[in-house]
């Protein structure tokens, strides 16, 4: 007997889910398709337990037959299809005829649904794929689908779900992106009884945009309007001794083909100062076909390239529409990728549209901005004073440059020392010292003699950086109001007061939490904050989390929380932004790991607020406690984030540069 043998339509079909249903959002996606290809003007979206135990979408689209409700349970049964020619114009958003099948093969589903050509509608119940009953029923018209008990005999796949919340979050977002694809109809989404968003329909995109992220969010967009850019084919390529017929044959075929495809594009981007940690705000479709693509994300963050840090992403909703023929959306199972025909031109279309519109707008920002924005001005970067900007944008743009950030580009040195003029009050940015110099009564004093020529029995320590080295340091003064001068026994220190400052109040944060004291400020009016439902279902996760490390917040209507209190040292401006970097850390920083490593992304982020920042004059005084502060932390050479508190010149390297040693 052969080995090879035809799997049965259960094993099939099981096969298939593992495809297309990968969680519950899955479920919510293939259904929710279905209802915006059947012509529904208003779709209702309930889940429970995360959509684990029970989905719902119920529609007033078109409704099926009673003969088509029982053959949508049949492998590849479709009614958008009819012939292979129509897999290079496919405009619906479903299309393969395997979602209903699959989904009823690994759950109990029940089916409701009548056409306005019937008096009466039809119940069809299936269970693992099992046909259970099929009825006639008294509906109205439309469909409603009912899965509950996903994966219920599929163990293996059941295991590999997430938590309630997460899979919750992934659904909210799920839906959040199909209302903003269509405008013109209502979506909503309950989770048990709570109610995660309710938008009716409306004319515009804009409106849309507003119903979702209310109206702080609308004022941070540019409006790309409708950018149209034709793309010219070529003509076909004709060897000189081709006769005249092929001539003639190959001017009817381009002619048929159209020697013009027009794409469009159209949505809204987010100022260069909105500046996101994920790209959980890029919201992509194409032809209204929800979609994760690279080539995409690359032109996006390419039209940002000078305009933003690099490790920062914006708000982007994007549509963009062109011919079917001209994209292919038939190359993965869930319909999430897509393959463009002409992938450059698409790319460099969207990049100089988003590019264009930034730069000729020079958008401001009407709110303080999360941080200096760098100048909207393309490649190569204009020459720049380094307290023009934060340390981290400053540094990136330095070495992405490829140049020294003390002399660039024929500037003069932007480090000159210059001394400090007593009682003198320079009245413009550019008469501020860059180096204030303060001087010490008892300065260090090197064992070096003061000729040139070799040191014999000369001791000095060469040895790497140490805790007693930072406990010796001596402020001599700042760096453009930004990084702090020192010397030391071993060398001279540059250290960022920003960064030092983070890493202090980072560890004090953590110690603070865990003795479960820690420090608040009581806000005299709360701050009331809308949420997205991504952000509510967030919210709803980390709760707790968040009021323990400081702050006092509690549900305040729909999709809005009140913030009362919030740790000690964060500025009443910042309170906002902060709330909303928590609730935007990256699901795969904060879902994935471990409760103390989301307490410490917290506190990273409490820490980054509160800390002092650049451009920010200290005295003495200040100085020399950020340095004491410093020495005293269990990990002073790097910010909670990463980057270097510290760059020291060594002896070694200063007398080397000088030609003693």
């Amino acid at each position: 007997m052969g080995r090879i043998r035809i799997l049965s339509d259960t094993v099939a079909n099981k096969i298939a889910a593992g495809e297309v249903v990968e969680r519950p959002a899955s479920v919510v996606k293939e259904l929710l398709e279905n209802s915006l290809d059947a012509g529904a003007r208003d779709v209702r979206v309930a889940v429970e337990a995360g959509g684990r135990r029970m989905i719902r979408i119920a529609d007033d689209g078109c409704g099926m037959l009673r003969d088509d409700a029982m053959l949508a349970f049949e492998r590849h049964a479709t009614s958008k299809l009819s012939d292979v020619r129509d897999l290079l114009s496919i405009a619906t958003l479903g299309f393969r005829g395997e979602a209903l099948p699959s989904i009823a093969s690994v759950s109990r589903l029940l089916l409701e649904s009548r056409s306005e050509d019937e008096e009466s509608g039809t119940r069809v119940e299936i269970a693992g794929g099992k046909l259970l009953r099929c009825e006639e029923a008294a509906l109205p018209r439309g469909t409603v689908i009912t899965v509950r008990d996903l994966f219920y005999n599929v163990p293996a796949r059941k295991k590999f779900l997430r938590s309630e919340q997460t899979e919750l979050a992934h659904i909210a977002s799920l839906v959040t992106h199909y209302s903003l694809a269509h405008p013109n109809r209502g979506f909503q989404l309950h989770h048990g009884a709570s109610e995660l968003l309710s938008v009716s329909p409306v004319a515009e995109i804009r409106d849309r945009v507003y119903q979702v992220f209310g109206s702080q969010t609308m004022e941070d967009l540019v409006d790309l309007g409708t950018q149209e850019r034709d793309l010219e084919l070529p003509p076909p390529y004709l060897p000189p001794s081709a006769s005249v017929g092929a001539q003639l044959a190959a001017e009817a075929e381009a002619e048929a083909e159209g020697p013009v495809r027009a794409f469009c594009l159209r949505g809204f981007v987010s100022r260069p100062q909105v500046q996101k940690s994920n790209r959980n705000s890029i919201y992509l479709f194409v032809n209204g076909r929800l979609i994760r693509d690279k080539l995409l994300m690359h032109a996006i963050s390419q039209a940002y390239a000078n305009l933003m840090p690099g490790s920062s992403y914006p708000f982007a909703l994007l549509f963009l529409d062109c011919d079917c023929e001209e994209v292919d959306v038939n190359v993965h199972p869930a319909k999430t990728e897509v393959r463009f025909r002409h992938p450059s031109f698409v790319h460099d279309f969207i990049r100089d549209v988003i590019r264009e519109v930034l730069i000729g707008q020079r958008p401001a920002s009407s709110v303080p901005a999360r941080y200096s924005p760098i100048p909207s001005a393309p490649p190569p970067p204009e020459p720049q004073r380094a307290a023009a900007l934060p340390f981290s944008e400053f540094s990136q743009t330095m070495h992405e440059a490829g140049y020294d950030p003390v002399v660039a580009q024929g500037a003069q040195p932007a480090t000159e020392l210059r001394p400090v003029v007593p009682n003198a009050q320079p009245q413009r940015d550019e008469d501020l010292p860059a180096v204030t110099l303060h001087h010490q009564a008892a300065p260090l004093r090197l064992g070096v003699p003061d000729t040139h020529g070799p040191l014999p029995n000369v001791s000095i320590d060469y040895d790497q950086p140490t805790m007693a080295s930072l406990r010796d340091l001596r402020p001599l003064g700042q760096l453009h109001d930004s990084f702090i001068i020192a010397a030391g026994r071993d060398g001279l220190w540059i250290i960022d007061q920003h960064v030092a400052h983070e890493r202090i109040l980072f560890e004090r944060v953590l110690k603070e939490r865990g003795a479960g004291r820690v420090e608040m400020q009581s806000l005299l009016l709360p701050i009331v904050l809308e949420l997205t439902p991504g952000q509510q279902v967030e919210y709803a996760r980390i709760a707790d989390e968040l009021n323990r490390t400081g702050f006092e917040t509690e549900p305040f209507g729909n999709r809005t929380i009140a913030v009362k209190a919030a740790p000690a040292g964060v500025g009443l401006a910042d309170i906002e932004w902060l709330v909303f970097e928590i609730l935007e850390i990256s699901e795969k920083e904060l879902r994935t790991v471990s409760l103390e490593d989301q307490r410490r992304a917290i506190a990273a982020s409490v820490a980054c607020r509160a800390a002092i920042k650049i451009n920010m004059r200290l005295d003495m005084a200040k100085m020399e406690w950020l340095l004491a502060a410093l020495a005293a932390t269990e990990y002073p050479m790097s910010c909670p984030h990463g980057r270097p508190v510290a760059m020291r010149y060594s002896m070694r390297d200063i007398l080397k540069g000088f030609h003693r040693i």
